[in-house]
């Protein structure tokens, strides 16, 4: 079973028996259809059903010399409403199977954000022979959540206010120490220093971390595209699977000054979402590129 079936409704298919009529529903009765003619001159397939909002199943294989489906792997989705980055991406296959991992250099963040490849299909296509890839593609990030918890938003005084104001400065002088600048680079440590001894202080005081740390972003276990992020509630949504009755939220959460659409399920969750409230949690970084 894959890890988050529950987080787009699922929580209900835990035997291999449910999962196949699952499976074959979404081959049968499916809502979008792509193949594309591979590299290796092989007939690539990528098959999807939305079960709710944006939401649900796709499943990939090959077509066979009798022009039979064979299902190769199977993922859930859901699929992000904004446009996250426009820097930099690269793509890379995985090396068990025909599925693919993005990773993109976002300021904004402090590292690489690194993500499973929604559009397969496109992205196959869009390297075939005499073709070639558009660069001016974006990125438009999503996830799917294991567990969360709701957190009560921080209070801010006038100077934490113009510090958040000045974001877009800071990222204008990370990108000029990538590219060498010293003087930008000498700015940047000072700065992290200061905000080290002023955290230092605080919580000698015994002040909760969370009503230190606004947002962040940081990778969780073993494998590089799953985070624990905390990030502000800018909007929220209530979705219902269509074929487990299961509810579903769809959130949008600031999470570094970067928009990220999760969806996670109801039976997960901890608390109540609401605009201004904070999620914090688990999740699993999806992407599709648009090309």
């Amino acid at each position: 079973m894959h890890a988050y079936l529950k987080s787009a409704g699922f929580s209900e298919i835990t035997k291999k028996a449910d999962l196949k009529r699952l499976l074959q529903d979404v081959v049968e009765h499916y809502d979008r259809k792509k193949t594309v003619e591979d590299e290796e001159h092989r007939l690539f397939v990528e098959i999807s059903k939305e079960y709710a909002y944006d939401c649900g199943i796709t499943v990939c294989g090959e077509m066979d010399e009798q022009d039979v489906f064979q299902m190769e792997y199977y993922y859930p989705f859901f699929n992000g409403g904004n446009v996250t980055s426009q820097e930099d991406i690269s793509i890379d296959r995985h090396s068990d199977k025909e599925s693919f991992a993005g990773a993109c250099d976002d300021y904004r963040v402090g590292i690489t954000l690194i993500f499973y490849l929604l559009n397969a299909a496109e992205y196959i296509a869009a390297q075939g022979p005499n073709k070639l890839r558009d660069p001016r593609t974006s990125l438009t990030l999503s996830a799917l959540a294991r567990d969360g918890c709701i957190l009560l938003p921080i209070y801010k005084n006038r100077e934490e206010k113009q510090e958040e104001s000045s974001m877009q400065q800071r990222s204008a002088m990370i990108a000029a120490a990538r590219n060498g600048d010293e003087e930008a680079l000498e700015s940047l440590t000072m700065e992290d220093i200061d905000t080290y001894t002023s955290i230092s202080k605080r919580i000698n005081q015994k002040e909760d971390v969370f009503s230190i740390v606004e947002t962040s972003f940081m990778p969780y276990g073993m494998e590089c595209d799953q985070y624990n992020v905390l990030g502000n509630i800018t909007a929220c949504d209530t979705t219902m699977n269509t074929y487990t009755n299961e509810r579903l939220y769809q959130l949008t959460v600031e999470c570094n000054d970067i928009p990220l659409d999760i969806c996670i399920n109801e039976k997960n969750l901890m608390g109540i979402p609401e605009v201004g409230r904070r999620f914090k949690g688990v999740i699993w970084l999806l992407g599709r590129v648009n090309f």
